[in-house]
């Protein structure tokens, strides 16, 4: 992992929550590398213990929110709304649910509740 070349954005946070560097990792490249995301920034979660993205998706303006986890973390609605507040209440949040074999689903979170779209 420290040979990459995306280590260096992400070693602080790496070093600071190693249990998440996995999860990190593996979503800020599908985040950088294959969805090309632009003005990426990497950010801290202290009241989560780990780290989170913020970006754009190629061609939008939209400013998107990203908190990686792993598959096998028990997460709770108090985490949810925890991160909600540290991101500075976005409208959502996608969570980056990260697996063993290397795969990604993205699941689009909203505080409270919100009537889906028809």
């Amino acid at each position: 992992m420290e040979d990459h070349p995306s280590y260096p954005k992400l070693s602080e946070l790496i070093s600071k929550y190693p249990r998440t560097a996995g999860s990190l990792f593996q979503t800020y490249n599908d985040l950088a590398l294959a969805q090309q995301w632009e003005d990426l920034e990497v950010l801290d979660l202290p009241s989560c213990s780990r780290g989170s993205f913020r970006g754009r998706r190629p061609k939008t303006n939209d400013l998107l929110y990203v908190v990686p986890c792993s598959l096998s973390e028990s997460l709770s609605i108090s985490w949810f709304h925890q991160a909600f507040e540290d991101l500075g209440k976005p409208p959502h949040v996608y969570l980056a649910i990260n697996s063993d074999d290397s795969n990604i689903v993205y699941y689009k979170l909203s505080p409270g509740i919100v009537k889906p779209p028809i």
